[in-house]
């Protein structure tokens, strides 16, 4: 189980990024924070079948997550 603060600082990071996702009629949620370092996220509505998800969730979320919570190695979406 993550602690608070961690899941503070990666719910901060999804609040930056939901606006961009939810101007192309998607979302992101947060399932779970394993280990202290993996972070698992449902993205939902347009991005489940947009062809760059991938690519946003690695550049866009991952990233926007690490800079909130640099401890954090890995982010998966399990859509």
């Amino acid at each position: 189980m993550a602690s608070e603060e961690l899941k503070q600082k990666v719910e901060k990071a999804l609040e930056e990024i939901r606006p961009f996702l939810q101007s192309d009629g998607g979302d992101i949620s947060l399932i779970s924070i394993d280990n202290e370092n993996s972070v698992k996220v449902k993205l939902e509505g347009a991005c489940v079948g947009c062809s760059v998800n991938q690519m946003t969730l690695k550049s866009g979320v991952e990233m926007t997550i690490k800079k909130y919570a640099p401890q954090i190695e890995e982010v998966i979406n399990i859509g």
